[in-house]
């Protein structure tokens, strides 16, 4: 017959050691954290922290290693929580065997970031103590209850998460705006949390929309402002390109707001992404002040759709970039530096193609910069001695040439027989899922609704393509005039302004024919 005898565990130790020698105090670490900034769970942070840490040094077992903290940040993942990560690492390095925290949904909302964590530190003989649920992890029962407790925790935090986005898509379709103000450019937070115009701020960003007219790129104006040391938002002088662009394609400068161009499709990794469709977007035309004139708006947003049409190499910061080009070979002028080291130093421009290594160098002449300019000068004045004949004729001509009434009108009636083909199309499929119907017949019919459907759109995009192009011509030239209103007889000497405020480009056919077309669409040819 078999016997099972049990061996008990023995320890040895030195003579003369006591009893409380033999267990060593467990070194024990707090954890406190409050998801928001709220004043009242600020209170909570500070509650927790002193509670634990009388509640460590209290207990004579304990030896008291420091209570880690994280404020303000959300518990469903633990990317972004210093604190937490620091206890980790010191409970993973042995300077930890317990850790003390108030709940599980303190320590994580989100399941397999809790049992992870739980599990290497279990492996490292680390054990922690949720109090509110009296879970102890070395305990066998522990890693049940915390996966029970860690997926009610995530489902709170998914709760909350979607109530979040119901109160904000709720917000965006009442047609209230919102914006990050500390960082964006124009505009102060109002009594209602509405957006107020900051004069001072108001003033740089019509400056970056006036110098982009005139012709300088993102890059340019960046430089510019850096250079004149204009302030950013926040507080700096240096100014980016990126920057740049997003105020100049910014709607809510010119009064409007698209709401939810952003979001966030997975409450645990909280990650917003661009939204292509995939929820619903809120455009608030009016609703708040304008630093922009919308027509002077669209006209930006037109310019910089024709900008990327005309693309070359290089940052185009100089005022003759992409605005110079070969009437032979298309292609645009660029500089190149002669005697660039000696007293003889000049730029020169001419055609990229002008010494290209393969296939046919293109002939058309240089020019130096001074030239360039000189021809510019001569071609202005010729244009000063029948400006008066010029604005005149623009304001008699205007309101028919670029009236746009008779392609809204054309606008709208498509847009009726579109809404009236798509009733006929939900029509026919909820006829054919309510009785029997011909198959064929169906799919054919369907098929001609479809491509009416579809040619009708087409229709609709070159219409609209149209009226925004005449629009975008009306305002060009309007600006065109006032600029050439404020010359008082003929110029003597070139400046940048005088070529960003009338030239749209310049076309080089030979060395006697050069000719600059202006932004009212003029052209002289020298």
């Amino acid at each position: 017959m078999r016997e099972v005898r049990i061996i008990p565990a023995i320890r040895e130790f030195a003579s003369g050691q006591g009893v409380d020698q033999l267990r060593p105090k467990r070194k024990v670490a707090g954890y406190a954290r409050v998801s928001t900034d709220r004043d009242d769970q600020f209170t909570s942070y500070e509650a927790q922290v002193d509670y634990y840490t009388t509640m460590i040094k209290a207990n004579a077992d304990w030896q008291f290693v420091g209570i880690y903290t994280d404020e303000g940040i959300s518990g469903t993942s633990t990317a972004r929580r210093e604190g937490f990560k620091q206890m980790i690492a010191d409970a993973l390095a042995g300077r930890i065997d317990l850790i003390v925290t108030k709940s599980v949904s303190r320590f994580a909302r989100n399941t397999v970031d809790s049992l992870t964590t739980i599990r290497s530190l279990k492996e490292s003989k680390v054990e922690v103590f949720f109090e509110k649920e009296g879970i102890w992890t070395f305990d066998s029962k522990g890693e049940l209850l915390i996966t029970i407790m860690s997926s009610l925790a995530q489902e709170e935090s998914r709760s909350i998460s979607e109530n979040v986005k119901w109160g904000r898509r709720k917000r965006f379709a009442d047609g209230q705006v919102t914006v990050p103000f500390n960082s964006f450019l124009g505009y102060d937070k109002g009594p209602e949390g509405n957006l107020v115009v900051n004069p001072d701020q108001a003033r740089t960003v019509r400056y970056i929309y006036t110098l982009f007219l005139q012709g300088m790129s993102f890059n340019g104006i960046a430089t510019r402002l850096t250079s004149e040391g204009i302030r950013t938002t926040s507080g700096n002088t240096r100014w980016h390109n990126t920057t740049i662009a997003r105020i100049l394609s910014n709607e809510k400068y010119k009064g409007d707001a698209l709401l939810q161009k952003y979001y966030i499709p997975d409450f645990l990794t909280k990650k917003a992404v661009v939204n292509k469709g995939e929820v619903p977007q809120y455009y608030v035309q009016g609703s708040h002040e304008a630093i922009i004139a919308p027509e002077i708006f669209d006209l930006v947003q037109q310019e910089i759709a024709n900008r990327r049409g005309f693309a070359s190499p290089g940052r185009g910061d100089h005022l003759f970039s992409r605005r110079i080009r070969c009437g032979v070979c298309g292609s645009f002028y660029g500089p190149k530096t002669w005697h660039s080291n000696d007293q003889y130093r000049k730029v020169i421009w001419q055609c990229n193609n002008k010494h290209k290594t393969k296939g046919k160098p293109c002939p058309s002449p240089k020019f130096s910069e001074d030239e360039i300019k000189a021809l510019y000068v001569k071609a202005v004045n010729k244009l000063v001695t029948d400006k008066d004949e010029i604005i005149r004729a623009f304001r008699e001509i205007r309101d028919e040439v670029f009236s746009t009434a008779d392609e809204e009108a054309q606008l709208a009636k498509l847009r009726e027989e579109r809404a009236e083909i798509v009733r006929m199309m939900e029509q026919l499929t909820t006829e054919n899922a309510s009785r029997v119907m011909d198959q064929d017949a169906y799919k054919v019919r369907f098929e001609q609704l479809s491509q009416r459907y579809v040619r009708g759109n087409d229709e609709l995009a070159a219409l609209d393509e149209a009226i925004r192009d005449r629009q975008y011509r009306r305002t060009k030239t309007e600006l065109f005039i006032k600029e050439l209103e404020k010359i008082d007889g003929l110029v003597t000497e070139f400046t940048d302004e005088l070529w960003y405020s009338l030239a749209d480009h310049a076309v080089v056919n030979s060395k006697e024919d050069v000719r600059f077309i202006f932004k009212n669409e003029m052209e002289n040819i020298l």
